[in-house]
């Protein structure tokens, strides 16, 4: 038997749900830092692969979970990329404040 039909879906909603509003909580309360915005865009994304797993089990439905494998994938590559933009940005700048980010025009 699946733990989606002994649990319930609404606990992996609510769950969900958390991680959305703290992410975007996070982006609206503190757009000064490229770290705090990056980490909240991964909380989003997240939230978005909790629910494709949930609704995968529920259904009993593979394809969600494998979409979830390849977003977290391409997730993590992200993630390396733009910390990686971010300790570049602070080594010539000395800052990781988003106002300073205008300076980098080309």
């Amino acid at each position: 038997m699946n733990i989606i039909h002994t649990i319930g879906l609404a606990p992996y909603l609510t769950v969900s749900a958390g991680l959305l509003a703290i992410g975007m909580f996070g982006i609206f309360a503190n757009r000064k830092n490229l770290l705090v915005v990056l980490m909240s865009i991964e909380l989003i994304l997240l939230s978005a692969n909790l629910n494709l797993i949930a609704f995968s089990s529920a259904l009993q439905n593979l394809t969600g979970q494998i979409m979830v494998v390849f977003s977290l994938t391409i997730a993590a590559a992200e993630s390396a990329i733009g910390i990686a933009i971010i300790v570049a940005y602070f080594r010539n700048r000395h800052s990781v404040q988003i106002e300073d980010a205008s300076i980098m025009k080309g």
